[in-house]
């Protein structure tokens, strides 16, 4: 089975348990890291995680991961906050993040609203509607960018 098609049954069967302790499944990561696999979960809840929420989750999740068996073989479960760098992934996440400062990568080079070229756009989100992401640049002006063109969005903390 692809690490695709176990992240998308994990999340079906874990986003049911999160929902109902009011946290948010912001992310999921099954990969290879050295000799061993990780299942990498992102959580977020209104006010923040802490330190308990985390044990608290990975071990209802652990015992209800075990039980469902989809994973083969031994894997490391992590559980954590996404982190002051959030990703962006769902349009929702776009909308609640509406004037934070972001960094969007893009597939392709892109041209911005003064026609400059790149790949990497970094500014205040403005909005997002039918299906453009519209940020204020750094450099003052602004840019429009399909959501499909997105290869990787998060927030970003201003120093």
């Amino acid at each position: 089975m692809s690490n695709m098609n176990i992240t998308g049954k994990i999340e079906s069967i874990i986003k049911p348990v999160l929902d109902a302790g009011g946290f948010e499944l912001v992310d999921i990561e099954y990969k290879r890291e050295g000799q061993s696999m990780v299942l990498r979960l992102y959580i977020d809840k209104e006010g923040g995680i802490t330190l308990d929420d985390c044990a608290t989750i990975s071990h209802e999740l652990s015992n209800i991961l075990d039980i469902e068996d989809i994973i083969s073989g031994q894997y490391t479960l992590e559980v954590s906050s996404p982190g002051l760098n959030r990703p962006l992934k769902k349009i929702a996440d776009y909308e609640r993040y509406i004037g934070e400062f972001i960094k969007i990568r893009t597939f392709e080079m892109l041209s911005d609203d003064s026609g400059n070229k790149r790949k990497t756009f970094l500014g205040n989100l403005l909005s997002i509607s039918d299906g453009l992401v519209k940020v204020h640049l750094k450099e003052g002006h602004d840019a429009s960018i399909p959501f499909e063109k997105i290869a990787k969005a998060n927030l970003e903390f201003e120093f």
